[in-house]
């Protein structure tokens, strides 16, 4: 088996692994979504163990290592460790205005769909300047990256209780 690494695809443990969803689910119950079929097809293909561990508010090297101990590979010291950035953002001037479309990510993964797909499909509805907005329980790393991938400013705020809004504005 390939060694696991932050930029593993969770896709790929899925495949690569038996019982590796069961095993993600016990480490960290915000992996929970991973029920969702449409989720596992396509979320899970883009995203790493390093927007993973994200998403379920670990340290990258925590994740990492827990899934490598899974597996029985040796873990990695702390020099191998990503850092993330925890400096204070300033949240841009754009996302004071009215946005043009709100979705709920967990309401869409909920009811059995990508909320990449959703978001990806909202955004070709916007107009230069206009912007969306995405409410979780998570950050959506995943679909962060995506979005800034495609051209799209992005800012994302974590609010009280442990939800995040994420802005997402077309160029």
């Amino acid at each position: 088996m390939k060694e696991i690494t932050l930029d593993t695809k969770i896709a790929d443990l899925l495949n690569d692994y038996e019982g590796m969803k069961d095993i993600l689910i016990d480490i960290n119950p915000k992996f929970k979504k991973l029920n969702n079929p449409i989720l596992r097809r396509t979320v899970a293909k883009v995203a790493t163990v390093k927007q993973a561990s994200i998403v379920g508010g670990m340290r990258p090297l925590e994740l990492l290592n827990r899934l490598r101990e899974a597996v029985g590979q040796p873990p990695l010291d702390d020099g191998a460790d990503v850092t993330i950035d925890d400096g204070i953002d300033i949240a841009p001037e754009w996302i004071n205005g009215e946005a043009k479309i709100e979705l709920d990510a967990n309401r869409i993964l909920d009811g059995g769909g990508n909320p990449l797909a959703v978001a990806g499909k909202a955004l070709r509805e916007l107009n230069g300047g206009q912007f969306l907005v995405i409410e979780s329980d998570f950050k959506p790393e995943p679909l962060i990256d995506e979005f800034i991938k495609r051209g799209c400013s992005v800012y994302s705020q974590e609010l009280s209780g442990g939800s995040f809004k994420t802005y997402v504005k077309v160029s």
